[in-house]
């Protein structure tokens, strides 16, 4: 739970660097992000604990991307759109939605790329 704790505030601080930093885009985490790395962060906790530290950079460096490049994403249901980050059992897909009206993305939801699908519908 302190790695979960940590990697949140780590989340939290980098979206307001990457906000202050130049103009770019944007990027907003919606409240339940946070619950849907819980279970990321269990599992690396269990069987990985050596690279959460990378996984969680390598995480947080693809969101980054979205502040330059938010139609980056390939396309998901309704107006959002998927980042695909890393790949196979070490890859993460992030849903996002961008509104290029306020020159935001709205970071939804995140989970394995071994899931089948979301959690809940955001």
């Amino acid at each position: 739970m302190l790695l979960a704790r940590r990697a949140k505030h780590q989340l939290s601080l980098a979206l307001e660097n990457w906000r202050a930093s130049t103009h770019m885009a944007r990027i907003e985490a919606a409240p339940e992000l946070f619950d849907d790395l819980d279970p990321i962060f269990n599992h690396l906790a269990q069987f990985d604990i050596a690279a959460a530290p990378s996984r969680i950079d390598e995480v947080l460096q693809a969101v980054q991307v979205l502040s330059t490049s938010p139609l980056i994403g390939r396309p998901a249901k309704g107006d959002k759109c998927e980042l695909v980050i890393g790949r196979g059992s070490r890859g993460y897909v992030a849903l996002y939605r961008y509104v290029p009206e306020m020159d935001a993305v709205f970071v939804l939801a995140v989970r394995s790329q071994l899931e089948a699908g979301f959690v809940r519908e955001p």
